[in-house]
């Protein structure tokens, strides 16, 4: 009754942890709602992992070894549909389970591993942090690969270039796709777009006419 009590303490911070990650720190700065099942069904996976495998017994520590390596396979680090802050969310989900699965640990240290990871994800991913600082992939209308050229582009379209890397070179179509790392600076003058042309609207023809 003792370790039923303490596995659904564990489970109820796990669940406040993960929660608070997604609900209150990811979603309001991401807006994915498609990735907010993968956090949470991933965080509890962990957890029941965890819970199962230390009560194993003696072998327990190695099928725990062998079952997180077994979770860090299941997270696709090269999808093209996850940047990288996403990945960081995904291996703090993670972490919570696992700190949250493992029964033996105490409840208050329990807590205060699961916070450390939360204020670090706070922190680290606020907006309000290099709030200028922008990433854009950028395609040249001219073929250009000078660095000189490169920068003097960025800088007119869009602010002070701080590092980019040239992802293809097309010579037929003169174009250039460049990944730009670059600080936003509003003295920046965007070009106007030109104006759309005006709609003729003809009357139709009558018949006979």
């Amino acid at each position: 009754m003792e370790s039923m009590r303490q596995l659904l303490a564990h489970l109820a911070l796990d669940l406040a942890s993960v929660s608070v990650l997604t609900f209150a720190v990811y979603y309001p700065r991401h807006r994915r709602r498609d990735l907010i099942p993968a956090y949470l069904t991933l965080n509890v996976s962990v957890f029941a992992l965890a819970a199962a495998l230390a009560h194993t017994g003696g072998s327990g520590g190695i099928a725990l070894g062998f079952g997180l390596i077994g979770v860090l396979s299941i997270v696709r680090l090269r999808s093209e549909s996850i940047q990288s802050e996403e990945v960081a969310y995904y291996f703090t989900t993670l972490v919570l389970g696992l700190i949250a699965g493992l029964p033996h640990v105490p409840f208050t240290l329990a807590s205060i591993l699961c916070a450390l990871p939360l204020a670090v994800m706070y922190v680290a991913g606020h907006p309000r942090l290099y709030a200028r600082t922008a990433r854009a992939v950028v395609t040249f209308d001219v073929a250009i690969t000078e660095p000189e050229a490169v920068d003097a582009y960025v800088r007119l379209r869009l602010g002070e270039p701080l590092s980019w890397k040239i992802q293809e070179v097309d010579y037929v179509r003169d174009l250039v796709v460049v990944d730009v790392r670059y600080r936003w600076s509003p003295a920046v003058k965007r070009p106007r777009e030109p104006a759309a042309p005006p709609t003729v609207v003809r009357a139709p023809r009558r018949a006979g006419l």
